[in-house]
C-alpha cells in the first residue's frame, strides 16, 4: 500500500515528493530518507515546489528536516519545515545533504515536491544558516481557513465539536476494544456504518473527524435525514490515535452522543472495518432488546 520513499541520490539533479504524490496524502505512520551526494568540489541547492504537511507550531507531527552531511545531527541542521508555505531554497555546505520526512499516526496532507541539483562550490549563493525552521505563523503570506468543512446539514451542525472547553483525556499506550458486536451495540448510544472523509487536529489533543454516512442503527437522539446516505457527521475523537482510523476507510462506528459535544468516540470505542453482511447483523440487533435496558424508541433506523 505504501510506497517506497527515500534512497541515495548522486545523479547531478533529481526529484523528492512523499509517498503517494501527486494523487493522494501521504500515509500516516511513514519515514523517508533522502541522501544526496554530490561530487567533492559541489555543493547541492534544493528547492522545494507545492508543499503542504500538516501545521503545528513547533512541527511536532508531520515534517520535513533537511541537514548538512549525511548523518541527522541536530548541530548540522538548516531547517524543519511543515504547514503550507515552502521553505526557500537551500544550500549545502559541503557535498552531502540528508533531508529526512516524517509523519505521525494521525491527520495526513498532500504532501510535497522538491527538486535538487548540484552547483560548482561558490555559485550557490547564501546557504541557510542552521537554526532556521519555517514553522506556521512565522511567515505565511497569506491567512488560511481552517481545514473545517462548512456544515450542510442540521445532523453535522448539531455534530460539530463546539465551545465548551475540552476535558483533559488519559489516552492509552495501545487501542484495545473490548467486549461482543451485540454488548457493544447495547451500550453505544450512536451506531452507523460511514466512510471516513477528513480528520482535522483539535479541539485539545484529540482529532475532528467527518464521515459520510452508508447506514445508522442507533441515532442517539440526533435529528438525521431520510435518506441519510452521504449524510456528513462530524464525530469528536478525544484520543487522536484511538480508535484506529484512516481517511477514505469504512468503517462500523459505535459511539456515543455527548449532550454538549455531539457524537463522541471515545478511546474504547467498537470501531472495525465496513462490510456489507454487517448491514443485516446490526438491523437484526437493533429489533432486539437490549439486556437491563429500555428500548429507546428513537434508537433503532435502519
Amino acid at each position: 500500500e505504501h510506497q517506497f520513499c527515500g534512497g541515495r541520490l548522486e545523479k547531478a539533479q533529481g526529484t523528492l515528493t512523499t509517498p503517494n504524490w501527486p494523487e493522494s496524502d501521504y500515509p500516516p505512520g511513514i519515514s523517508c530518507s533522502w541522501h544526496i551526494i554530490a561530487p567533492p568540489d559541489q555543493v547541492i541547492s534544493l528547492t522545494f515546489g507545492k508543499f503542504d504537511l500538516e501545521p503545528d507550531t513547533y512541527c511536532r507531527y508531520d515534517s520535513v528536516s533537511v541537514f548538512n552531511g549525511a548523518v541527522s545531527d541536530d548541530s548540522k541542521r538548516l531547517g524543519k519545515f511543515c504547514g503550507d508555505t515552502a521553505p526557500g531554497t537551500i544550500s549545502s555546505e559541503g557535498n552531502e545533504l540528508l533531508v529526512q520526512f516524517v509523519s505521525d499516526l494521525s491527520v495526513t496532507a498532500d504532501g510535497f515536491s522538491a527538486s535538487y541539483k548540484t552547483l560548482p562550490r561558490g555559485a550557490e549563493g547564501q546557504a541557510r544558516s542552521p537554526g532556521e525552521d519555517a514553522r506556521p505563523g512565522t511567515s505565511l503570506p497569506k491567512p488560511r481557513p481552517p481545514p473545517a468543512e462548512t456544515p450542510k446539514a442540521s445532523s453535522e451542525a448539531q455534530a460539530t465539536p463546539g465551545a465548551p472547553a475540552v476535558p483533559a483525556v488519559s489516552c492509552p499506550k495501545q487501542c484495545r476494544r473490548t467486549g461482543t458486536l451485540q454488548s457493544n451495540f447495547c451500550s453505544s448510544s450512536l451506531v452507523v456504518t460511514a466512510t471516513v472523509k477528513s480528520m482535522v487536529r483539535g479541539p485539545g489533543e484529540g482529532l475532528t473527524v467527518t464521515v459520510s454516512l452508508i447506514g445508522a442503527y442507533k441515532t442517539g437522539g440526533l435529528d438525521l435525514p431520510s435518506p441519510l446516505t452521504d449524510t456528513p457527521l462530524k464525530f469528536y475523537v478525544p484520543c487522536k490515535q484511538c480508535p484506529p482510523m484512516k481517511k477514505g476507510a469504512s468503517y462500523l462506528i459505535m459511539g456515543q452522543v455527548d449532550e454538549n459535544r455531539g457524537p463522541v468516540l471515545p478511546a474504547d470505542s467498537f470501531v472495525v472495518l465496513y462490510r456489507s453482511n454487517q448491514d443485516q447483523i446490526l438491523t437484526n440487533l437493533s429489533k432486539r432488546k437490549c439486556p437491563s435496558q429500555p428500548v429507546r424508541a428513537a434508537g433503532s433506523q435502519a
